[in-house]
């Protein structure tokens, strides 16, 4: 199905709770999933996001023996637990899945949550994100996801909170110069300097960027490389770093600029073999579950396109 995940060469195994209130309509979503033929990605398609959790950071080698740094980022039994379909005050239609991952206790939910996993099926679950997908991408409810929905070779961004760090000055926060190390400064070249203004408008105006909290708010990283799948184990080995605290949940989506907005782009130029990146012929659609996993090997990593950094340049 996959180019990629046709490889022979298996590579060495590496070491190393808010709800967003909407209108459910599993009726609707079911009747659109349980068609008779099995649904096909298009590249007009927007696929479901897993949650994971951020195990922390590592480093691999490519095939030119250059190491670079990634993020592993782990499945906790990630499961569907509803389909929604939604009318918009325009008339247009909401399409979205939701996910719920990492069990916990009966005793530690309350009776709102217990009945909603048990309508789905599923054990509670710490942590309940959806995602909006087109109306082709619905996923049955109960279906547990794997870490094979990213194929080694795309893209993905990352959504979690970033790490707070209290009270900074206007050099960390807004990445500031300062004023002069040499003459004319006396004591103040991490400040920020006059804030004032002459007589019109005499007043400091609103969203002024000065000293205060960094951190600990939403923030998204885009275009993450998928490098190394583990499905085993549920893990995700994505390169560069992501948001968060370790052992913090995040979700992860195919990107937006370069994978969705990609594909639709090409598809519209008639350029089919530009739609995907180098290397991948077809993404798993609906989704990557625990049965397509077993039919693949456990461990899939992306092959090396570019050059050696140690040849020089001629």
């Amino acid at each position: 199905m996959l180019r990629l995940w046709a490889l022979g060469q298996r590579p060495r195994i590496f070491s190393c709770r808010s709800l967003h209130t909407t209108t459910v309509n599993n009726a609707a979503a079911a009747s659109d999933t349980t068609s008779s033929s099995a649904p096909e990605w298009t590249p007009t398609s927007i696929r479901t996001g897993l949650i994971a959790r951020k195990r922390g950071m590592t480093v691999m080698w490519d095939d030119h023996g250059a190491r670079f740094p990634v993020t592993v980022l782990q499945l906790e039994n990630c499961q569907v637990t509803a389909n929604i379909q939604t009318v918009r005050k325009d008339q247009s239609e909401y399409h979205a899945v939701q996910v719920a991952a990492s069990d916990k206790r009966e005793k530690t939910t309350t009776k709102q949550m217990l009945g909603h996993f048990k309508k789905a099926g599923v054990p509670p679950k710490r942590i309940v994100k959806e995602f909006p997908v087109t109306p082709d991408a619905h996923v049955p409810v109960g279906t547990t996801l794997s870490a094979i929905h990213f194929v080694p070779g795309q893209f993905v961004d990352v959504i979690a909170n970033s790490i707070g760090k209290g009270f900074q000055g206007t050099m960390k926060r807004w990445n500031f110069k300062g004023l002069r190390a040499s003459h004319g400064v006396s004591v103040s070249h991490r400040s920020a300097g006059a804030i004032g203004a002459h007589q019109d408008p005499g007043r400091v105006w609103p969203g002024k960027k000065m000293a205060g909290r960094l951190g600990g708010e939403r923030t998204t990283t885009q275009n993450l490389a998928v490098v190394r799948i583990d499905s085993s184990l549920d893990l995700i080995f994505v390169r560069g770093c992501v948001p968060g605290v370790d052992d913090a949940h995040v979700m992860v989506r195919d990107a937006k600029k370069k994978m969705t907005s990609v594909a639709q782009v090409q598809h519209a130029k008639g350029e089919t073999d530009k739609v995907l990146p180098k290397g991948i012929d077809i993404m798993p659609f609906p989704a990557g579950t625990r049965e397509m996993a077993a039919q693949l090997p456990p461990i899939i990593q992306a092959p090396t396109h570019r050059r050696s950094p140690f040849i020089p340049r001629s």
